[in-house]
């Protein structure tokens, strides 16, 4: 039965991200301002300029996942499967016992499955096409965590993918709130991108917006003078969203909060004239919660660390809020940027925060005076937190924004 104004909830996380293996672990590091950025290990780093990122560390896909799948799956679907399974047990969902077609699945992807891709292509110029195995014809494809996750929990409702880079993991999540309210009973949403490989990372570094920094601790400095690029990340969330009476209904373990609001706006082209779309993105994601600025308790930063970007990001805060009126945080600063999977860990920050009523801290920023923001670094913040915006932008001028807050 659809439910246009119904409202969604958020009943289940699973987490994979560089500072943590698994939601807690995730929080308990992003807490104590623990950071997973390193010198790259998954392959050599020496002949590129950017030579750091946030790899996931101590992921046996053999430990997770049936042998049958390792042959056919990028790293980065192996780490989707994991966070789907976590995902469906915090919410004390077992699939199987739920009719198919009322369970769909909605991600988003940025780059797909490169490394995968990267190996084939290897065998193809080096042996020939017979080499070449019949899973990358899928394997390296956007849509492929929806299809393996569907696949694996036999979920056959409304499914699908989004490409807005990083704006993408909130793009998914809206169009997974939209299926709950025509009437599905469960989606699993969110990302979870992986392409540290030399495919994927001379991919990232076209767009001239990588930190070519050694240094860990000042390499990612979102609102700093210093800044001069992200740092790239692998890793993300997933989260089962349901309608909210129907999970107290069915006695749901708990319920993290709901995805009150959310807004979407394109950049005009360079050159036009006219104003960003970030500050409209972010009116568009207050409307339609019903919120006043006064209501957001902290704001999760797009954080691109690009000067130009970090200044359109501030005076939209500030335009929207009024100058350090409202706490801004970026959690990513440990975590590098996570692609479409950056925005769907901050939901999960967000809830998280809401339920132990702290703000979690930016580490390594010295806040630049050019911004009149109220930035939580350094440390942990105690505060009350009902109501939360996190913002994401993607490479190309995609804007999105989404409200999140507690359900009581």
């Amino acid at each position: 039965m659809s439910a246009t104004g119904a409202r969604v909830a958020v009943t289940g996380l699973g987490v994979v991200a560089p500072n943590g293996l698994g939601t807690e672990a995730y929080w308990a590091a992003t807490r104590k301002g623990t950071s997973g950025i390193g010198r790259i290990t998954r392959f050599v780093p020496d002949r590129y300029p950017a030579q750091l990122a946030g790899e996931v560390e101590g992921f046996v896909a053999e430990e997770h996942l049936p042998g049958r799948l390792l042959p056919q799956t990028d790293r980065m679907t192996q780490l989707a499967l994991v966070a789907a399974d976590w995902a469906f047990q915090d919410a004390a969902v077992r699939p199987e016992e739920l009719p198919e077609f009322e369970m769909g699945v909605i991600t988003a992807s940025s780059s797909g499955g490169f490394e995968f891709g990267q190996r084939e292509l290897q065998a193809l110029w080096s042996k020939g096409g017979r080499y070449v195995s019949a899973y990358q014809s899928f394997a390296w494809f956007y849509a492929v965590n929806s299809g393996q996750i569907s696949i694996r929990n036999g979920m056959r409702g409304p499914s699908g993918v989004v490409v807005s880079d990083q704006a993408g993991g909130l793009d998914a999540v809206a169009q997974a709130r939209r299926q709950i309210r025509k009437g599905t009973r469960l989606v699993m949403s969110g990302a979870v991108d992986a392409s540290i490989c030399p495919w994927g990372w001379v991919a990232q570094m076209a767009s001239n917006r990588l930190s070519t920094s050694r240094d860990p601790e000042r390499a990612y400095l979102p609102f700093d003078t210093a800044a001069s690029g992200h740092v790239p990340g692998e890793g993300g969330a997933l989260l089962v969203l349901e309608e909210l009476e129907q999970a107290r209904a069915r006695g749901a373990r708990q319920i993290y909060g709901e995805i009150a609001g959310y807004g979407a706006t394109l950049d005009p082209r360079p050159g036009s004239g006219r104003a960003p779309g970030l500050r409209k993105a972010i009116e568009l994601a207050l409307a339609d919660a019903r919120e006043e600025p006064g209501d957001i308790d902290v704001v999760f930063a797009d954080a691109a660390a690009i000067p130009e970007l970090d200044r359109i990001e501030a005076e939209a805060i500030t335009e929207v809020f009024g100058a350090r009126a409202v706490p801004v945080t970026a959690p990513k600063t440990m975590t590098g940027r996570l692609y479409s999977g950056a925005a769907p860990l901050d939901l999960a920050a967000a809830f998280l925060a809401m339920r132990d009523g702290v703000i979690p801290p930016s580490i390594g920023i010295s806040p630049s005076p050019d911004h009149d923001l109220d930035l939580v670094v350094g440390e942990e913040r105690t505060a009350p937190v009902r109501t939360a915006l996190v913002i994401a932008r993607g490479h190309g001028g995609y804007n999105s924004a989404a409200v999140v807050r507690a359900a009581a």
